[in-house]
């Protein structure tokens, strides 16, 4: 080989390595203040003690084991209160099938996608075994649920698996999401499921709740008439869909950074966010989730915003009011804030506040679901939980963790918009309405775990660069001799 014809072999390696490096996503979102550290950390310590024998109260007593994988997620991503979290953890593990069928019900044969995937998000995230998770390989299952070439434009989706006695399958974007996430973080996601969750992204950068229009399913965001684009779909969109990047689909990371974009333009002033239909007025659970997802993209002024926004809405001991000794919970609104320094916490409030606080606290926190129980927790010791506990009561007569399956957002998701999406069955809501209080999700900051691409990105592209500086090097030194 020529020496012309080495150096320009030299060039074209190095032209490959930075392709290569172009093509890892090293979104680095900066660390969140210290005080949103520390109010993520008090409201877990909260959370955590509104745990009884190892779960979380439903609004009608008896485990609500959507609510209790929040709580695992929210202790998680804080480093607060291990042995609560692995208590739950062991709890939940026990209890697969009264999260994602409605066999306590008497209905055999159902299982929901969204509750599957979501529980094989969490298995990944708390540090067990997803494909041994109380007897069952959530992976497998996930990837059974998903639908496969012979369904045409849902080619990808997930899917629930239903019965005449269940009721049609309402899966939505929420579900795709914690799919998406959940075989991201448990091995290789495919890009079929990756795909389907593309299609829900309209080309304004939102996305969409629902795949279902009045109709049937419609093929892609773009196609429905009048399609309502959703803030906390689209947080959630673009926090599975970095996670996927990072593994390297195909097309995530451009679409995260444009439903990070069309997030970044729907901030209040005051930082704060509304979702849609009945979730529309400004939340704690939206405003959370969406500064997640920035924090996730690398939006960190944006993200800091909203964590500004939420930390209004913290109880504390100084100015909780009548609700003084409940320091460190989050309020949905500034309504329920306001009535809880007034009152003090209701009984008929508890649940509220508990979705909330679940929820909010990953805002605060900053910690994007694709890298809760990857990076180490803050090492400063964690508080002692405070709150009073509310009993779980005996068993509840059904699965009431059920009908949550998908969303750590609110219990009231946001409507798809100007169609109506067909009645969701109990499990495949993303959330059940549970009165006012639909979950937010807060900003916070601080020694939480790190946000951004992993440590093995890193020295990828120091390899990468190291070795096209080598290989120019030699090949010049050849050349001049």
């Amino acid at each position: 080989m020529s020496r012309p014809r080495r150096l320009g072999t030299g060039l074209a390696a190095g032209a490959a390595a930075l392709a290569a490096i172009v093509a890892v996503p090293l979104t680095v979102a900066a660390a969140p203040a210290p005080a949103h550290t520390a109010a993520a950390r008090d409201a877990a310590s909260w959370l955590a003690g509104e745990f009884a024998d190892g779960a979380l109260p439903g609004p009608f007593a008896g485990e609500d084991w959507g609510l209790t994988v929040d709580g695992i997620l929210a202790l998680s991503a804080t480093g607060v209160a291990a042995p609560v979290r692995q208590a739950a953890t062991a709890q939940v593990a026990a209890h697969v099938r009264s999260y994602n069928s409605y066999d306590e019900w008497g209905i055999e044969g159902f299982t929901d996608g969204g509750a599957t995937a979501k529980l094989l998000y969490t298995a990944s995230a708390a540090g067990a075994d997803p494909t041994s998770f109380g007897g069952f390989d959530l992976r497998a299952e996930t990837l059974s649920l998903i639908a496969g070439a012979d369904a045409g434009h849902q080619r990808g989706r997930i899917t629930s698996r239903t019965t005449a006695a269940s009721g049609p399958d309402a899966s939505n974007t929420f579900d795709q999401s914690f799919a998406v996430l959940g075989l991201a973080r448990s091995g290789d996601v495919p890009q079929d499921a990756v795909d389907f969750l593309l299609r829900q992204q309209c080309a304004a950068g939102g996305f969409r709740l629902y795949p279902d229009a009045e109709g049937g399913p419609s093929p892609s965001c773009d196609e429905q008439s009048g399609a309502t684009l959703d803030v906390d779909s689209t947080a959630m969109a673009v926090q599975a869909l970095l996670a996927a990047a990072a593994e390297g689909a195909t097309g995530a990371a451009a679409a995260a950074g444009r439903g990070a974009d069309w997030l970044a333009a729907r901030q209040h002033a005051d930082g704060s966010f509304g979702g849609s239909g009945p979730t529309t007025g400004t939340n704690s659970n939206s405003t959370g989730l969406a500064g997640q997802a920035l924090a996730a993209a690398g939006r960190d002024t944006e993200a800091a915003r909203a964590a500004g926004a939420l930390s209004a809405l913290q109880l504390t001991t100084a100015g909780g009011g009548a609700a003084a000794a409940e320091a460190g919970a989050l309020a949905y609104n500034a309504e329920g804030f306001a009535a809880a320094v007034s009152t003090g916490i209701t009984d008929t409030d508890r649940d509220q506040w508990r979705r909330a606080t679940a929820q909010a606290l990953l805002g605060l926190a900053q910690v994007p679901f694709g890298r809760i129980g990857l990076d180490p927790p803050p090492a400063s010791p964690e508080p002692t939980p405070t709150g009073s506990a509310s009993p779980t009561g005996s068993p509840s007569t059904g699965p009431t963790g059920a009908p949550t399956p998908t969303g750590t957002v609110s219990p009231a998701p946001s409507a798809t918009g100007s169609d109506e999406p067909p009645t969701p069955s109990p499990t495949t809501a993303p959330a059940s309405p549970g009165g006012p209080g639909a979950t937010p999700d807060a900003p916070g900051s601080g020694g939480l775990p790190t946000t951004g691409a992993a440590i093995t990105t890193y020295l990828l592209v120091a390899l990468l660069l190291v070795g096209a500086g080598v290989t120019l090097l030699v090949l010049a030194r050849r050349r001049k001799a």
